[in-house]
């Protein structure tokens, strides 16, 4: 017994002066330190020029003006001058498996994300073991990633639009859906436009008793006043909206929803379209639309209006035409066909009648988006990669062009990104901010954003859980991008 004593005292003693080595080892783990940079921290505060920004154990440490701040010993040291430093960009609508798996995350998104300066994202539709798998990887640093959250498949009608779905058609069916993808460990809930009136009321109130938010789009049964009143928490593309701030949104809605008649031809289908989307435009009313920022305000209904595959996609003309975007050499040639093929077929039989009617809706949807931001409503970044034409990435600061155009100012699209988007998550102690204490995950920008907000393009390095990826780390995320485009 002595000597079993003996040695489990030797044995404790050996766990102590091991576990003071770790810590006094983690204490002086190097630093990341930038220096001489103007700091845009994502709060009201102006911008602060020849700052400091000391990164430890991927949170920032401090942060104070460069003539004052001592700087760690052992630091690796960034001299910044010249330099914007913001808060890492957050897409709050994306597809990672959307472009095929294994590879297809992997080799063209993640990739382009991160050079983009994306350090967060919303995946809203696909398999959650796939996106488990993926989470996991990036969080063991097996492969550099954005931090994740996500819905899973989506909830809709019988048969449903895309896959994966769950087809829900009734309340007893909603309710399994949502109880089993909660205990699968999903963020959201994500209802899609097929859903009927019984189900998607089913999946609102089976939401509110599990305690989790459920997204989306605004189902065509249902008006956005009612998903708003429901608690759907944020709604995208704006489903639903300019169908809401009609003065016959009944009427319009009837006719949505009516079948086709007999002897539909393509040509048939889209004059009946065109007739229908020139009554919505002619049918706005300025009343309407303030009654619905009223109502999404009272009731926090953010919006994510994805203006890329809006423009690109959902209305696309011959001025949006991308194939000889420079940004398609990252595009997997099997993607390439798809959306060709697709574009071929969206632009078939369309006359310049039809392309100057969807132009003028893109125009109003903008105009919309930025009287709900006066409003107080609150507006979110995001793109919906990998859709057709909308590129990993890059797109999201596309889409911050587009909040501008909408009448958002820099900051406010800016915000839209950033801490905006890490209010909507419950995430804002931890971040969306440049402050100690948060992630650090960072973008440094070779021009003022706030002075034009396609500076966010002008990428000098990015920041991602305290490591530091230079524009030569990055260049070589798009090569490895564009190899294996080329080769898939």
């Amino acid at each position: 017994m002595k000597k079993l004593g003996i040695l489990l005292l030797f044995l404790f003693i050996v766990a102590a002066v091991a576990s003071v080595l770790w810590r006094k080892n983690r204490a002086i783990q190097p630093s990341l330190v930038i220096t001489h940079v103007t700091l845009i921290d994502g709060t009201d505060s102006p911008p602060r020029p020849d700052s400091t920004v000391v990164i430890k154990n991927q949170e920032i440490a401090a942060i104070g003006s460069s003539s004052s701040m001592d700087i760690p010993r052992h630091s690796r040291v960034i001299d910044a001058s010249g330099k914007f430093l913001i808060p890492g960009l957050c897409d709050m609508h994306v597809h990672l498996t959307g472009a095929g798996e294994p590879g297809g995350s992997r080799e063209f998104i993640l990739p382009l994300l991160v050079a983009n300066g994306i350090t967060t994202v919303r995946d809203m539709g696909a398999e959650v073991q796939k996106l488990m798998q993926l989470r996991k990887e990036i969080d063991a640093e097996k492969r550099l990633g954005p931090q994740m959250f996500f819905t899973g498949p989506y909830l809709d009608g019988d048969p449903p639009a895309y896959q994966p779905s769950i087809v829900v058609r009734n309340p007893v069916e909603a309710r399994e859906a949502v109880h089993s993808l909660k205990a699968q460990g999903v963020d959201f809930i994500k209802v899609q436009s097929r859903l009927g009136r019984e189900a998607y009321f089913a999946i609102a109130e089976e939401c509110r008793k599990e305690s989790i938010r459920f997204v989306g789009h605004v189902p065509d049964s249902v008006s956005a006043a009612e998903a708003s009143n429901a608690g759907q928490t944020s709604v995208e593309h704006l489903t639903g909206v300019l169908l809401a701030v009609s003065s016959d949104e009944e009427e319009l809605r009837r006719q949505q929803l009516a079948p086709e008649p007999p002897g539909r031809t393509p040509e048939k289908g889209l004059a009946r379209s065109r007739a229908w989307q020139r009554r919505l435009l002619d049918t706005y009313s300025p009343e309407k639309e303030a009654e619905l920022e009223s109502k999404f305000v009272e009731n926090h209904t953010w919006q994510v209006p994805t203006f890329p595959i809006l423009v690109h996609f959902g209305f696309m003309t011959p001025r949006t035409d991308l194939a000889e975007d420079p940004r398609m050499v990252y595009v997997p040639r099997r993607l390439r066909e798809i959306w060709e093929q697709g574009r071929k077929e969206r632009m078939e039989h369309r006359t310049e009648a039809d392309f100057n009617l969807l132009e003028e809706i893109v125009q109003r949807s903008l105009e919309i988006v930025g009287r709900m931001k006066s409003a107080g409503v609150g507006i979110l970044a995001g793109t919906d990669i990998a859709a057709p034409n909308v590129f990993p990435g890059s797109s999201l600061h596309e889409d911050l062009v587009y909040l501008t155009r909408a009448g958002l100012t820099p900051r406010e699209a800016l915000a839209a990104a950033t801490s905006e988007a890490a209010r909507f998550l419950g995430r804002s102690a931890e971040q969306g901010t440049i402050e100690p204490g948060k992630r650090a995950d960072l973008v440094l920008l070779d021009a003022n954003p706030l002075e034009d907000i396609q500076n966010t393009q002008k990428i000098y390095a990015v920041v991602l859980r305290g490591k530091l990826l230079t524009r030569e780390v990055l260049d070589s995320l798009l090569e490895s991008a564009r190899k294996s485009a080329a080769n898939n």
